[in-house]
């Protein structure tokens, strides 16, 4: 092969129209992530862009949206307790799953419906 993939640029997920404020409050606010400039030339299309370490999170618009109820990220936490308690304390309710060994994870649907992954290894894969 000629190249490599190196790493994830960025993750996107959609969102309805006029979405934008409540995208802010939980991937601003509830999340922590900072929000980013989106390009000039893409401004018009909506939606808003956060960071969080080397990688984005853009929130499209998608005008004939449907909310991602199979597909979605999965973020890694640390202290997912303290993130558990944190979202309890913004009134947002998570399914907790118990199904990978040595891995405590939750879901969280954000505002429009998309399923998201939150989750904590306890035990790094590969490890002794």
């Amino acid at each position: 092969m000629t190249f490599t993939l190196t790493h994830i640029d960025h993750i996107q997920l959609a969102a309805p129209p006029n979405s934008e404020s409540e995208a802010r409050h939980f991937f601003g606010t509830v999340l922590g992530l900072t929000e980013v400039e989106k390009p000039e030339s893409l401004k018009n299309r909506g939606g808003v862009w956060f960071e969080f370490g080397s990688y984005q999170l853009h929130i499209g618009v998608e005008h004939t949206f449907s909310p991602a109820k199979k597909a979605h990220p999965g973020f890694h936490v640390k202290n997912l307790p303290a993130f558990k308690d944190h979202l309890t304390s913004f009134d947002i309710s998570f399914i907790e799953d118990k199904n990978l060994p040595d891995t405590e994870r939750i879901y969280v649907d954000d505002p429009f419906g998309n399923r998201m992954e939150f989750l904590e290894r306890k035990k790094l894969p590969f490890s002794n």
